[in-house]
């Protein structure tokens, strides 16, 4: 990386993480061939863009700097970001801004639902930033955002990825008033990183929040992430599993973390794809659903196709508890 370029990434950096604007840069590392990505071309990628942008839509394939966004733009599927496209929160791994974020945009349900009826999606990823400014978090945009698109696009399933809705009362009741098909909320990373990592959030809110709403909603798929290669240990990783089956969680999704900008955390290593397949094989062996665990994996990365995975895989395990 040249100089100049060095200096404009951290000037881009700091005029969208302003909280981040003093922090030591912290050198870029070269990624190794297994992560390497091409820049998107596609002619359905650029379809897909322009739609988004025609209806006012965020997304987070966008806004978080996603590595996948070729691929799955070109198969016309999009995560969409809601509630605008500045966070309350500054995780030191995320790419989203930062600030003060604008009013809730009232159109914004219709317009996803009719988005995701254009485009014909089977499965939709709705996520969205972190709004600790509003009374309930987002919650009730969300369920909005959920009747829309089953008004719009009644055959397509539905998984959201929320905040943790950290001192938010009733945020859990709201969504399992207007239920997705797939809950999901990312711990991210092991407890002890929490601090520099994730400051604005804590361990424990986040694992309950993926416990209540399983007990709210038993029948509903429930899913959470890890990014590796921060500087956690696989017995810190392992220990996450166990906290996560023990939440009743489905699906475990783990990819490795990639540093946006100078500004962010530095990449501790990068973790090889031999370590990431004995990750899946120490999560199935503890009782996961499913599992996605590469170099490449992030939250909603084929989403629909695991979706489909995690029906066929419950299924299995109901039958053979039949049988037994």
């Amino acid at each position: 990386m040249t100089l100049t370029s060095s200096t404009e990434r951290a000037a881009a950096a700091a005029l969208r993480h302003p909280e981040k604007r003093n922090r030591p840069d912290n050198p870029i590392q070269r990624k190794p061939d297994w992560i390497r990505v091409k820049a998107p071309t596609s002619a359905a990628y650029h379809e897909t863009r322009k739609l988004m942008r025609e209806l006012n839509l965020v997304t987070v394939c966008e806004e978080a700097a996603c590595p996948n966004i070729g691929e799955c733009w070109a198969k016309k599927h999009a995560t969409m970001m809601i509630m605008g496209d500045t966070c309350t929160r500054a995780c030191a791994f995320c790419n989203v801004a930062t600030g003060t974020p604008k009013p809730l945009d009232a159109m914004e349900p219709a317009n996803v639902g009719l988005a995701i009826a254009t485009l014909g999606l089977e499965h939709v990823v709705i996520t969205s930033v972190d709004r600790d400014d509003l009374s309930d978090g987002g919650a009730g945009h969300f369920a909005s955002v959920v009747q829309a698109i089953r008004a719009a696009a009644p055959a397509t399933t539905i998984e959201i990825l929320t905040p943790d809705f950290k001192d938010k009362p009733g945020a859990i009741e709201t969504i399992a008033n207007s239920p997705p098909d797939v809950f999901n909320h990312n711990l991210e990373t092991v407890p002890r990183l929490y601090p520099t990592i994730r400051p604005g959030a804590r361990y424990f809110i986040s694992l309950s929040l993926l416990r209540d709403i399983k007990r709210y909603l038993p029948r509903m798929f429930t899913k959470s992430g890890l990014m590796v290669g921060l500087g956690e240990t696989r017995e810190e990783v392992g220990q996450v599993m166990d906290d996560l089956r023990a939440a009743d969680v489905d699906f475990l999704t783990i990819g490795q973390y990639l540093q946006p900008t100078p500004k962010h955390a530095p990449i501790d290593r990068f973790v090889t794809p031999d370590e990431f397949e004995g990750y899946a094989a120490l999560a199935r062996g503890k009782g996961f659903l499913l599992v996605s665990a590469t170099p490449l994996t992030r939250s909603s990365y084929h989403a629909g196709d695991n979706f489909t995975k995690l029906r066929a895989a419950r299924d299995a395990k109901l039958a053979a508890t039949a049988a037994e």
